[in-house]
């Protein structure tokens, strides 16, 4: 086999068409009525900008790619395949006018052969023997498709994963499953393999070498064969491995199995990874790996990104699974659908542990096309992930009690196809557990089953989390906990954040009801009443991380979602469009809370001042400050201005920060602090310090905006805008709402769902930034808020 990413040399027009010829008439014909054809790089998505714009919907339609391939396959009677490692949302391919294949669904990955038509040739001569390739994606609003379009996540259209050139032999590898059992002394594998030889008879004699390697390279298994050509999948091996090299969070052993089909010029190499390991969830109790209990320490990951939308390069996403494994998680759900391979790739690589889903999210359910994707989907993802050894769970779906999209709603129809998924799902891989996430009525099917809790933000306080976690505990065969969090917006932060312990009654539960994702109306809750601070959900993140080191019965929990991402149904938001309840931003900027998490799960010494990013503080010159480390050493110390304020030793259960909180006075004007994180021997093992103005002037309510722009290394401009009440004083807990604009030669560089890259944006403590790429030119910049007069910038190239 031999694959070729095709990143270059594409051409898209957002669009639909009246026939694939549109796509090539203007290589023939130079007429006013042809396409405005733009190049793109592959990975590419429709939605990379549009998505997160404050004032228009996102695209949904389609979107046509073309490209000229130059196909060169060199094994005799083999075969030409276009390999889509995920296309949104529908597909059809097409070499020249020809339509070749298609495909239904927006994340597994599908492969069209377009030997028969290249070999047909008669393509236009002015191509000079290069192939004509359109594709035609689609994301158009469906009901009778999955996901629902009411998700709270953009329906991307686009090629936005990568697509790859593959040549194979006559006779290839479709598939090759390596199913393995194990315990600590014993491994027992079997290797199933499928062919892939379209027009090749059943007598043909197929040649076989198979190898088996550890994590060192060293051999565990080899074997040869010679035998007839067959239909379906079929075992070809089965060994063992002694004392084998288990698979773990902290030893993510990976085996490889290296299949060579044929000989000669038809010769070819199919290489799979695996791993060695067993798990289990304990009825009412916690989760095993590898015979040890292991607590979950999980977060969830949507496939979007600032600027590009879904389709996130390999760089990106193997930069984001890193920054997921040093915050110390050793789980992951892949939500709400089949990710990339990329990112299962790099769990396997760094050791986490996953839970991947079908799109099944939200709306009901729909008729027998609609149900047939649903199964193709996850007949899909199981045959394509099967190897991974980091998942444990496949998700039959997510929200599935949402109802909107059918004028039906029957709650026996769904139990009973969710019946038929968890059935299919054990047909397919008896291996592993199957799992969903708020359907109430349909618990009792699947294997594993997280409720609805979210104490502390759509509904209670979060001081009821423990009680709630162990109600759903205990109404729950084998129960976790799978999202949980708070919206905050970066750079907010707050002396007194809002808790609701007040208003908020207790006791009324603590699962998401229908519109309390809503700003206004129904039960009084944090996400509508509170500031939306880091303050809050770092007070948040450490109470239940607090609580869950004393819960030995709890299999683990996943917060959501590790980064902000678009999402087409909360256009309220700070920052419209965005779904902020990351502990990093849409671009990979950590928040607080990513530290919060590492003091409790990183290995690393780590050490964090809260707020280390602010360069303003307020207060009363007279007033005491808290200042609050978060860190996972045995103590700190914290110096004020060179000065010691003493050491705090950490205590898990000194709620807030572990004990490692100071009460200090700030001098008018500029301070630093230095926090020194101490080993048992008193040995600094890590260090962060902070610089900021301390300010001492009461202030009133904002009166002017005061706009300032200044060139950064790169060439770009930053605009900063900041909040001042009628007697000049800045006001450092504003939080109106902005609107940046541009006028002349430059660009503003907006649409990124970032605090540095959205036009449309609240204030985070009385001040907002954004760039502008100059262009070489003179442009003029402004920011209004209601009720306030514009403030202008001139920007010189």
């Amino acid at each position: 086999m031999i694959t070729s990413r095709l990143t270059r040399n594409w051409e898209y027009v957002q669009s639909s068409l009246g026939g694939p010829w549109e796509a090539w008439r203007k290589d023939k014909l130079n007429n006013h009525y042809n396409l405005a054809w733009s190049e793109v790089e592959l990975p590419h998505c429709f939605n990379g900008l549009d998505a997160m714009d404050p004032d228009v919907p996102y695209y949904q339609g389609q979107g046509w790619y073309r490209t000229l391939l130059e196909i060169d396959n060199p094994y005799p009677g083999g075969r030409t395949l276009l390999h889509f490692e995920g296309a949104g949302q529908r597909t059809d391919v097409y070499v020249y006018e020809d339509l070749v294949g298609s495909h239904v669904g927006g994340y597994d990955e599908f492969t069209i052969d377009i030997t028969d038509r290249v070999q047909q040739g008669n393509f236009p001569t002015y191509y000079k023997g290069k192939i004509p390739i359109a594709i035609k994606c689609d994301n158009t609003r469906n009901l009778e498709t999955i996901p629902s379009d009411v998700s709270d996540f953009n329906l991307y259209g686009g090629l936005y994963r990568y697509v790859n050139l593959v040549y194979v032999p006559k006779v290839s590898v479709e598939t090759l499953h390596v199913v393995s059992m194990a315990t600590a002394e014993r491994a027992e594998a079997a290797v199933h393999v499928k062919l892939y030889r379209p027009g090749v008879s059943d007598d043909n004699q197929v040649r076989m070498q198979l190898q088996v390697r550890d994590v060192a390279g060293r051999q565990v298994y080899a074997t040869e064969l010679e035998r007839a050509a067959w239909a379906g999948s079929h075992v070809v091996a089965e060994f063992q491995v002694e004392q084998p090299q288990l698979w773990s969070p902290d030893t993510p052993n990976l085996y490889t199995c290296e299949l060579t089909l044929g000989e000669g010029a038809g010769k070819t190499v199919h290489t799979e990874r695996f791993g060695f390991r067993w798990f289990a969830f304990e009825r009412k109790g916690p989760f095993y790996l590898n015979g040890e209990r292991l607590l979950l320490r999980g977060t969830h990951r949507h496939e979007d990104h600032a600027g590009v939308g879904a389709a996130m390069t390999e760089a990106m996403i193997k930069q984001e699974m890193k920054l997921i494994k040093d915050m110390g998680a050793n789980f992951i759900r892949l939500g709400h659908y089949q990710q990339s391979r990329i990112a299962l790739e790099q769990c396997d690589e760094l050791g986490l542990l996953v839970w991947e889903e079908i799109p099944w999210c939200r709306g009901g359910l729909g008729g027998e096309g609609y149900r047939k994707q649903c199964k193709d989907m996850l007949t899909a993802m199981i045959e394509q992930h099967r190897n991974h050894p980091s998942i444990i769970l496949w998700g039959m779906g997510n929200e599935n009690d949402w109802e909107a999209d059918f004028s039906h709603w029957d709650e026996n129809e769904i139990r009973d196809f969710m019946r038929e998924l968890h059935e299919l799902s054990h047909k397919l891989d008896d291996t592993r557990l199957t799992a969903i996430r708020r359907c109430e009525f349909c618990k009792d099917i699947i294997d594993v089953y997280s409720p609805s809790i979210w104490a502390g933000w759509y509904r209670g306080v979060y001081p009821e989390y423990e009680a709630y976690t162990r109600v759903g505990f205990e109404g729950t065969e084998r129960f976790l906990h799978v999202e949980w969090g708070a919206d905050n917006v970066a750079g907010r932060h707050v002396s007194k954040p809002y808790t609701g312990f007040e208003e908020i009654q207790r006791g009324q539960g603590a699962d998401e009801r229908d519109g309390d994702y809503l700003l206004t109306g129904g039960d009084p809750r944090v996400s509508m009443l509170g500031d939306w601070s880091e303050t809050y959900f770092c007070d948040m993140i450490d109470w239940y991380l607090r609580a869950q080191e004393k819960m030995p019965w709890l299999t683990g929990t996943a917060q959501w979602s590790f980064k902000d991402f678009s999402t087409p149904v909360r256009p309220d938001s700070p920052i419209p469009y965005l779904n902020m309840k990351g502990v990093v931003e849409r671009d990979f900027t950590k928040k607080e809370a990513y530290y919060v998490f590492q003091s409790y799960w990183s290995k690393a010494p780590m050490v964090r001042i809260y707020g280390g990013g602010m360069d303003v503080r307020a207060g009363r010159a007279d007033e005491a400050q808290l200042i609050r480390v978060y860190a996972n050493s045995a103590s700190v110390e914290l110096m004020v201005n060179g000065v010691s304020a003493g050491v705090r030793e950490r205590r898990v259960q000194d709620y807030p920060s572990a004990g490692l909180r100071w009460s200090v006075g700030l001098q008018r004007g500029v301070n630093h602090l230095v926090a020194l994180a101490r080993d048992e021997q008193g040995v600094v093992v890590a260090q962060d310090e902070t610089t900021f103005h301390y300010q001492t002037e009461a202030w009133e309510l904002p009166a002017e905006l005061r706009l300032t722009a200044q060139t950064v290394a790169d060439g770009r401009v930053r605009l900063e805008v900041k909040a001042y009440d009628k007697h000049g004083v800045f006001c450092a807990d504003s939080a109106v709402r902005v609107h940046f604009g541009l006028a002349g030669v430059g660009r503003l560089l907006d649409n990124l769902g970032t605090v540095r890259g959205s036009r449309n944006i609240e204030l985070a403590n009385g001040r907002a930034c954004i760039y502008v790429d100059p262009l070489g030119g003179r442009s003029v910049a402004s920011v209004y808020a209601e009720g306030l007069d514009t403030a202008f910038v001139e920007i010189k190239g």
